[in-house]
């Protein structure tokens, strides 16, 4: 043991390596993730990556030449974000979590892997025995500050797309914005569906969005053309429990759905 550092605080110092490996060093998932973000994202964008962790698709934006404005509520993952992205000046970088309201929310941390970390109890719930999950413990909860959708929009402009990814709290990130934005695409888990279909009501009493799909880490488009909201929300269900998690992308339409 190192001296000085009790056991919670090595859990998450490990949790923390175990991040960097997964998203930094491979160099054909970055490729993969550089070719789909261009997809959405150009030069002079604005980009909000809600839930940026260590700040992978932070850096997929930057590399693209996006403005981006990365928040992160987990102290120890916030200082690895702001070590690597915080002198670039197309980077801004806010240490907070994101919902339906300003103030201040409790954060479910699993220190031995930072990356499901969590603000919705129901997630931590239906990860409960699921298949994969079983050793996943949210044994730490923490008091970090929050903001809106529609606070980042007054204070930094309306975003070309904004990608969130935060466990399970993605409706309640949704419903902190009350008007349609053009692109976005937030996370699916197949142990809490429940959300993906959330997100997507709360998308369609704001407009009129299609809806495409990435499974896991794959970063490609599934589907050749782009489908309805209820042709989204069946294809969710449909998902295999093997998928674990994916991102489902939204865009606004012309209104042909």
């Amino acid at each position: 043991m190192v001296v000085g550092i009790n056991t919670q605080e090595q859990l998450a110092m490990q949790g923390l390596r175990r991040s960097f490996d997964i998203y930094y060093r491979d160099r054909k998932r970055t490729a993969r993730m550089d070719k789909l973000n261009a997809a959405f994202v150009g030069r002079g964008a604005t980009v909000f990556d809600i839930g940026a962790h260590v700040g992978d698709r932070t850096g997929s934006f930057l590399r693209l030449g996006a403005e981006v404005v990365a928040l992160e509520p987990q102290p120890l993952i916030f200082r690895a974000l702001r070590r690597i992205y915080g002198r670039c000046p197309r980077a801004t970088l806010l240490p907070c979590a994101v919902g339906d309201q300003t103030d201040h929310l409790d954060l479910l941390v699993n220190p031995s892997n930072p990356t499901v970390a969590t603000a919705t109890s129901d997630f931590v719930k239906a990860a409960s025995g699921a298949p994969g999950w079983e050793d996943q413990v949210w044994d730490v909860s923490i008091k970090v500050p929050v903001t809106t959708l529609d606070a980042l929009i007054d204070e930094y402009g309306q975003p070309d797309f904004v990608k969130i990814d935060v466990e399970g709290h993605e409706p309640a990130v949704l419903r902190g914005l009350s008007k349609a934005i053009p692109l976005l695409s937030f996370e699916v888990t197949t142990i809490y569906r429940a959300g993906a279909h959330d997100c997507i009501d709360r998308l369609s009493s704001l407009g009129r969005y299609e809806y495409n799909f990435s499974v896991g880490e794959e970063h490609a488009l599934q589907y050749p053309d782009w489908v309805s909201p209820d042709t989204m929300r069946t294809r969710v269900d449909n998902l295999p429990l093997s998928v674990n998690s994916g991102d489902v992308y939204a865009r606004r339409c012309d209104g042909r759905f």
